[in-house]
């Protein structure tokens, strides 16, 4: 397959460095042996932070007050699209029971966990969306407590915006502790906080490396590098969405790639030449992000055909996957490795973001490739039952006793054994291991 790159990336993002794992594990330590006392002390070091950790009904009270009602309108938009669509896909996974021999009951069940920690970011950008996709979708799955964390800004606390927008959807506690130490407080359970089952939510590289340290003890929705996106485009696309699109994630950050992969020179070209200008018209904090995301993570690439298109995209297997394109379809089901899809101009990976429905924490890295992103069966353990009368049992024990022999483990053997010397006194069973050709 013939590749060939017009601009080519300077560097890859990294997921995280040994100093950062050093830090992040010194102050796990640190929180799980001082308790309270520690991360309010790490709190006020990083955050810069003294007030109360845990925000009481007035608080939130006092927040929701400062927003303008379209503001609140907005939240309560972009909260129903994503509620709605994490009820849709709760359906999808049923409960049921089927007789696999007659007497032989097994079946599924679909359990939530019981605890769940959603951190919500509020360094460069305050991320309302983010406390959107995380806590929606813990409620619709019905776990039975779910605290929202989020860190404080000095003296003002969590923007309001967050506030509402945790609380309408259904944080059951609001935690006004950034980073680590967040992480911290809701899987150790300070605070008041029941210990976490697992904990959600994008974050900087501290946070995915405590995420990543603590897998194990709790479970996690993923651990998360920078953000990216990749768009293929064909000579029906318009440029200016092209470029427009790109710039638009780059500004998450300096290391945030983006990707263009098309089969059309002259668009490739066009998308090049604007790309600067449009960097250049934006705020200085989204310009600056922007500006090295594109010069230093960038990737412009020309393919021969659509099929060279998407065979470059299943490897890259972006998190926010665009096709801007003809023949939608042939996209949708040809594509096999992306975090979620956006089919057309029509549609933005910041619809996507912010208020279309579909969930926003998506695998980067390229873990795309094995997983899916945060959706209401993250939340849910899917676990299995079985049943059966004494008939029932009989092939069972018989097929488990000879396969335990073979296997070496007679204990399980027995236990097979057990129940037919019980249940079937006056029978004779051959459950030797038999022989291996």
């Amino acid at each position: 397959m013939k590749r060939t790159y017009l601009k080519r990336a300077l560097h890859q993002p990294e997921t995280g460095a040994a100093d950062v794992s050093g830090a992040v594990e010194t102050i796990l330590s640190d929180i799980e042996a001082g308790g309270e006392a520690a991360a309010l002390a790490y709190a006020a070091k990083f955050d810069k932070y003294s007030g109360r950790p845990n925000l009481t009904s007035e608080i939130i009270e006092r927040a929701s007050n400062r927003l303008s009602q379209r503001l609140k309108d907005d939240i309560h938009f972009a909260h129903d699209n994503v509620r709605r669509f994490a009820e849709k896909q709760k359906a999808t996974v049923q409960d049921f029971a089927t007789e696999i021999v007659p007497g032989f009951v097994t079946g599924q069940k679909s359990i939530p966990v019981g605890a769940v920690g959603c951190y919500v970011p509020g360094g460069r950008y305050s991320h309302i969306s983010s406390a959107i996709m995380t806590v929606t979708t813990a409620k619709v799955a019905g776990c039975r407590h779910i605290t929202a964390c989020s860190p404080p800004q000095a003296t003002k606390g969590i923007p309001p915006s967050i506030i509402y927008a945790a609380h309408i959807c259904g944080a059951d506690e609001i935690l006004a502790m950034g980073g680590v130490q967040g992480i911290a407080a809701m899987t150790f359970g300070l605070f008041g906080l029941p210990k976490a089952n697992i904990l959600v939510g994008p974050g900087n590289q501290y946070v995915a490396e405590a995420k990543r340290q603590l897998f194990g003890r709790v479970g996690i929705d993923m651990i998360a590098g920078p953000t990216d996106s990749l768009i293929l485009a064909d000579e029906t696309a318009d440029p200016h969405f092209v470029a427009t699109d790109l710039v638009s994630q780059a500004e998450h950050g300096y290391n945030s790639p983006v990707w263009l992969v098309t089969n059309h020179q002259d668009l490739a070209t066009a998308v090049l030449e604007a790309v600067p200008h449009l960097i250049a018209n934006l705020p200085e904090l989204n310009r600056v992000n922007a500006e090295a995301a594109w010069r230093d993570y960038a990737e412009v690439i020309l393919c021969e055909n659509r099929e060279g298109m998407a065979l470059t995209s299943d490897e890259y297997a972006p998190e926010h996957l665009t096709v801007q394109a003809a023949d939608p379809e042939w996209w949708l089901s040809r594509l096999t490795a992306y975090g979620s899809l956006f089919l057309g101009e029509e549609t933005t990976v910041s619809f996507g973001d912010k208020a279309a429905g579909t969930n926003h924490v998506l695998p980067t890295s390229r873990a795309a490739r094995y997983t899916g992103g945060l959706s209401v069966h993250k939340y849910m353990k899917v676990v299995t039952w079985q049943r059966a009368t004494r008939e029932g049992s009989k092939t069972v024990a018989q097929a488990t006793a000879r396969i335990s022999r073979l296997e070496g483990m007679e204990g399980h053997a027995r236990a097979a054994d057990a129940r037919l010397a019980k249940y079937f006194p006056s029978e004779t069973f051959d459950l030797s291991a038999g022989e291996q050709s």
